[in-house]
């Protein structure tokens, strides 16, 4: 079973290589640590097909086509971010998991098929300490399960997409095919990476509509020309990177 951070291409509306044609090129991805210092989210984004496909402008689907949804892969994933499934002192600087300091992050995929099960540990201070257990009212859970996606989809009234194109099944197959593996430092032009650690859609009351609080920045934070001029020097450092058998990368 694989156990570390493996990531695929979301559809893209220019040629995956040379940028020019009009092109994307689509695949499954799988989102081990989506972070900063305040929230984070692991999200896999399956497709209808398991292979690398090509795809053509705003048929490819995703964030900057005409039609988010028109893809042969889900662009919104079924996420696990613990601040959004309501245990808002899990995860930040001074909390459960303080990320102020050096922690590990375990991700494990186990079993196949449907019943593929995404768990999430994280390590710190010698202290192994597993993901929390959902708060949110008819969501149970602290992994990504075909059951989680369901009952989280329907809810927080999300377009379920992820079922659609596969659920866990193909991810699973996915999965088994390997992945890419891909690290970086970004910001974001579309949304300001509000979905991540804000309240996202920015007009909706995170008291009262559940799933849109997702963490506690501001909604006018995450400004990318704000970043790129007042971070410019920042740093993240991926250190020991492993995988293997369930249980064998960490102590």
């Amino acid at each position: 079973m694989l156990q570390g951070n493996v990531e695929g291409w979301q559809p893209s509306s220019n040629d995956a290589n040379a940028g020019v044609g009009g092109h994307g090129s689509c695949c499954a991805e799988m989102d081990i640590w989506e972070a900063n210092a305040v929230s984070t989210a692991v999200t896999p984004h399956s497709c209808s097909t398991i292979e690398q496909s090509r795809c053509d402008g705003d048929g490819c689907g995703g964030t900057y086509s005409a039609d988010r949804y028109a893809g042969v892969c889900d662009p919104d994933g079924c996420d696990f971010n613990s601040y959004r499934m309501g245990v808002k002192d899990f995860y930040g600087k001074g909390k459960t998991v303080d990320t102020s300091k050096k922690f590990t992050v375990v991700t494990q995929f186990v079993g196949t098929g449907d019943a593929m099960e995404i768990k999430r540990f994280y390590v710190q201070n010698g202290k192994t300490i597993a993901q929390p257990a959902s708060t949110v009212p008819g969501v149970d859970g602290n992994s990504i399960t075909t059951k989680f996606c369901d009952e989280q989809k329907a809810a927080f009234h999300d377009t379920y997409t992820f079922k659609d194109k596969g659920g866990m099944a193909n991810m699973a197959k996915a999965l088994a095919n390997g992945m890419v593996l891909v690290m970086s430092l970004w910001d974001d032009h579309y949304s300001n990476m509000l979905w991540l650690d804000s309240t996202y859609p920015t007009d909706k009351n995170p008291d009262t509509d559940l799933g849109t609080g997702r963490g506690e920045c501001e909604t006018t934070s995450g400004v990318p020309a704000d970043i790129e001029s007042q971070h410019a020097d920042a740093t993240v450092v991926y250190s020991n990177i492993k995988f293997g058998p369930l249980n064998s990368t960490f102590g």
